[in-house]
């Protein structure tokens, strides 16, 4: 065709083509009209990927930075799919390099540092992040992720200054949206890694900005971004304007929700909710109240002593059912564990009088009694670090220290710890008083706990005190050393046995493993193992740490938690993921069902 009748063409072309776009539906943004409401049950830590480890903070962070994958919100199995990645990446040299193309026009949201300007994200912000994870001054729980499996990773371990800017050869930002990420080894677990809130970009100028401070002043590109803060109480997110497009398109499960979620999101764009307003609910009382009279959309986890307020021969209590209120069960990859200190002077240390006093703690923990009377039941016994459906969970394994007073008393007894005839407690073997500091959350739940503990205890003549506190500030002083005892639990970021048994290996001491446990046997088939798919011969790995585990009792495995979720008629498209922590960017507000159940909006925001 002659250019001059080509040019023609597409002048007359183009006015059509624009009509032809303008009848197609829109995929409409988040609506700011509709707030979900929202709650976390113990402070937020900080909202910076590098720090936050407690699952509360990782339900907003998850939020606000962008990893370069995430899960598919209805896929079960479980599948990953492109997040700031345009693609999934492409992968070589046999599982040991990666290449990602960045999507263009991704921007950070609005900050000072920026000066006005627009702030694109960039393969170099995502190099400069995983980097991060390695500065000695944060003690990031997160650095084994990466460490020793980043080619060329150990430049950022020299002493001296840490310095992010130093090349390192499995880092490289080929351009501006192009990142290769280099392994020492296959890692099978890689990209489920990268998927995590940990892996998600931050900008260099936000982190030098505040420097020690930056999890105060939260910055990224994901779907929201923090409207208000009142700290240890109350955050309202709104939706980010400048979000990427991002259509839904997710294939559903094979059940019939999964399906209907499926077909009510198809071709929306994400998120829909303009805000949300999540509030701190540390105790479990006015959790529950709060969800019964509507001002909260969604409570996951009933606490088990209040099951019986919502249950009835285990189904929904018919008035709630009436109300349109639903009813999830889930059974979440999550352990309650607790942990001892290694390096503290009483309980701590590798030989045979010290391994004796933490193994007759755990033998004198009654987990029947804790199932049946704090957890009502719903509760499964953890007889390893792994719960049901973690890869490489043996579901025929028994913990060897199964509840035997007898045996505790026997073996302090054996290893000198003599009974005073005083006062009925016992002394270290060097004559002086043998006196627990364990500490705990400042809740009625944690009174609760204070209490069965006390009774455990007691029952072979040990005297413990408690120091109650806040999660977050219980966490720094643990990540010090500072911590001799402590109740706590691990959500799953990938469901593997790995992200597991990571908290008992010893380079991880002064970040996620609290219990600073650092057994060579250990370390050494931990590191076998991580090379290695789910097979039998990572089981059989698995098999020998928790059997270490045990044997040398740095941590008592407590539970793994069966949860009774409850959700709001209005609330749409709402499914709990197993690994991922909130719905937030899929769910919908039902106005029209909320006017018809008497809730009224604007009053449940002033609450």
């Amino acid at each position: 065709m002659p250019l001059h009748r080509l040019l023609r063409f597409l002048l007359l072309a183009a006015p059509l083509a624009l009509a032809w776009l303008a009848c197609l539906p829109a995929a409409r943004g988040a609506d700011m009209a509709k707030t979900l409401h929202a709650l976390i049950v113990s402070s937020e830590t900080s909202l910076d990927p590098a720090l936050a480890s407690d699952v509360n903070t990782l339900a907003i962070n998850e939020n606000i930075f962008d990893p370069l994958l995430r899960y598919a919100y209805l896929a079960r199995p479980l599948r990953l799919q492109p997040n700031a990645a345009a693609a999934m990446p492409d992968i070589s040299d046999g599982g040991r390099t990666y290449v990602f193309r960045i999507r263009p026009g991704i921007h950070f949201t609005p900050s000072s540092v920026f000066k006005g300007r627009p702030r694109e994200l960039t393969a170099q912000d995502y190099a400069y992040s995983f980097k991060r994870l390695y500065d000695p001054a944060l003690k990031s729980p997160w650095l084994f992720l990466f460490d020793g499996r980043i080619a060329g990773d150990a430049v950022l371990k020299r002493p001296g200054r840490f310095n992010p800017a130093i090349a390192v050869a499995g880092l490289t930002a080929l351009d501006r949206y192009t990142l290769r990420i280099r392994l020492t080894a296959p890692d099978p677990n890689f990209l489920h890694k990268l998927a995590m809130p940990a892996t998600a970009a931050v900008a260099r100028e936000v982190i030098e900005a505040w420097p020690g401070d930056s999890g105060n002043h939260p910055v990224g590109t994901g779907p929201f971004m923090i409207a208000e803060w009142q700290r240890s109480n109350r955050i309202v997110l709104h939706a980010n304007p400048d979000f990427r497009t991002t259509v839904f398109d997710g294939a559903p499960g094979a059940d019939a929700d999964s399906q209907a979620i499926a077909a009510a999101l198809k071709g929306k764009r994400l998120p829909l909710v303009g805000r949300i307003d999540i509030r701190v609910m540390e105790e479990r009382q006015p959790r529950l109240l709060g969800f019964l009279e509507g001002s909260v959309d969604v409570l996951e986890q009933v606490p088990p002593a209040l099951l019986g307020s919502v249950l009835e021969h285990g189904k929904l209590k018919p008035a709630l059912a009436a109300q349109g209120i639903r009813l999830a069960l889930t059974t979440p990859l999550q352990t309650y564990y607790l942990w001892m200190n290694l390096d503290d002077p009483v309980l701590g240390g590798y030989t045979r009088e010290k391994i004796a006093l933490r193994r007759a703690i755990a033998l004198c923990y009654d987990r029947d009694e804790d199932i049946r009377v704090l957890d009502h039941g719903m509760a499964l016994p953890a007889q390893s670090p792994l719960p049901p459906d973690a890869a490489g969970y043996d579901p025929d394994y028994r913990n060897p220290n199964r509840y035997d007073p007898a045996l505790a008393r026997a073996l302090l007894d054996r290893f000198g710890y003599r009974t005073d005839a005083r006062d009925g407690y016992r002394r270290l073997p060097d004559g002086t008083p043998l006196i627990l500091t364990m500490h705990t959350l400042a809740s009625a739940a944690g009174r609760e706990r204070d209490e069965l503990w006390r009774r455990n205890l007691q029952a072979i003549g040990i005297r413990v005190a408690f120091k109650s506190g806040k999660y977050g500030e219980i966490a720094k002083a643990a990540r010090r050393g500072q911590v001799q005892m402590f109740e706590t639990n691990w959500v799953a970021d990938f469901p593997d046995g790995d992200n597991f048994f990571q908290l008992l290996y010893g380079p991880n001491r002064d970040r996620a493993n609290y219990a600073r446990f650092d057994l060579p046997a250990f370390n050494q088939r931990y590191e076998q193992a991580r090379l290695l798919p789910d097979s039998p011969a990572r089981t059989r790995l698995y098999h020998d740490m928790t059997q270490l585990m045990h044997a040398y009792a740095p941590w008592v495995t407590l539970t793994h938690p069966l949860s009774v979720d409850l959700y709001q008629p209005w609330l749409r498209n709402y499914r709990r993921h197993p690994v991922e922590f909130t719905a937030w960017r899929y769910v919908d507000i039902d106005k029209a069902t909320q006017r018809v159940a008497g809730v009224q909006p604007g009053n449940r925001d002033k609450r």
